[in-house]
């Protein structure tokens, strides 16, 4: 299929934190199967990471070590555009244009808005507030089509498709709808510390969060100590038995297999069993990813130069975009 006939795919994920077994099962081993069937725009970004508070060198580290990781996951750069959101400035031009189209009162009911500001009651900034519009000029920049996202990043996509719908009646056709792209199976790991809860990097009981460089004998203790119940049987029902269920849609997403089997798997066996099986499984998907990462890690020129080959690659289509929206708001060209 030619290029131009293939819809275009963005997503993204900030480098505020080690990448987790969630990010992996739920975005990125997904991302991997899509490079074939569509364009895949892949980015790190950055600039939604400083909307709290980064350590500077920390943040290079990770921004250049989550992109090894993109790429030891399976992410091909002759597949898919890789690059890092600052290195692109149209993100940030679209964002400002875009925020003059965003009312006050969409962004003050954005969930994650009121869940962030909660956590960082010390910084609650305008960046944290008007994060989903540049969210929406990172998918709008490059005439997105789907967007895979979990279920509770769906509002982002809604009210980048508000703002795209609000300035296309403005000024005509000018950026193309975008829709969700959620996976069915595995897209939403949840702690294993409190399996009411996503997995998250930024857990304060580290014990709930598997990363993805997580050593094997760490990986194997937090599996140890998962939360389940006391009622002993191993079956998969989320509302009744959400520690459970989570582990098997674990052990499901590593070894390939469907829950039902997952189930039949540890039929009459004990959680011991059950748990350390789980962690066994998650052990060998990482273990290839953590080295492959490793190796990566220490080859430096050519983490630069995927860098910068996706940042031109992202910076041309991007430009495409913010030029018609300049002419269209009435910005005088830029002399030659």
């Amino acid at each position: 299929m030619d290029n131009l006939e293939k819809k275009t795919i963005f997503s993204g994920i900030k480098p505020s934190g080690e990448l987790t077994l969630g990010s992996y099962i739920g975005a990125i081993r997904n991302w991997v199967d899509l490079e074939d069937e569509y364009n895949c725009i892949y980015c790190i970004v950055d600039m939604h990471a400083i909307t709290v508070r980064q350590e500077p060198a920390k943040l290079r580290a990770r921004t250049m070590q989550q992109l090894a990781q993109y790429i030891a996951c399976g992410l091909d750069p002759e597949k898919c555009i890789l690059y890092v959101q600052s290195h692109v400035p149209a993100h940030a031009e679209l964002g400002w244009v875009l925020g003059c189209y965003t009312m006050f009162g969409e962004l003050s009911r954005m969930t994650q808005f009121k869940d962030k500001s909660a956590k960082n009651a010390d910084n609650i900034n305008g960046g944290l507030f008007t994060y989903p519009v540049l969210m929406a000029a990172d998918i709008l920049l490059y005439q997105t089509d789907l967007v895979p996202v979990g279920e509770d990043q769906k509002q982002h996509v809604e009210i980048c498709r508000d703002i795209a719908e609000r300035f296309n009646n403005v000024y005509g056709p000018t950026f193309k709808m975008p829709v969700p792209f959620i996976p069915k199976v595995g897209a939403r790991v949840m702690s294993l510390s409190d399996p009411t809860s996503k997995m998250s990097k930024s857990e304060e009981d580290s014990g709930g969060c598997v990363l993805v460089l997580d050593k094997p004998d760490d990986i194997m203790r937090k599996f140890k100590r998962a939360v389940t119940d006391s009622d002993a049987e191993i079956r998969f029902d989320p509302e009744k038995k959400p520690g459970v269920s989570n582990l098997l849609q674990i052990y499901s997403a590593t070894q390939g297999c469907t829950i039902a089997q997952a189930e039949a798997d540890f039929a009459g066996k004990g959680y011991g069993d059950f748990k350390t099986a789980v962690g066994e499984s998650v052990v060998e998907c990482l273990r290839p990813i953590r080295e492959k990462t490793e190796e990566l890690m220490a080859n430096k020129d050519y983490l630069e130069k995927i860098m910068k080959d996706g940042a031109d690659h992202a910076a041309y289509l991007a430009q495409k975009t913010l030029s018609k929206v300049y002419k269209k708001v009435g910005f005088v060209a830029r002399p030659r």
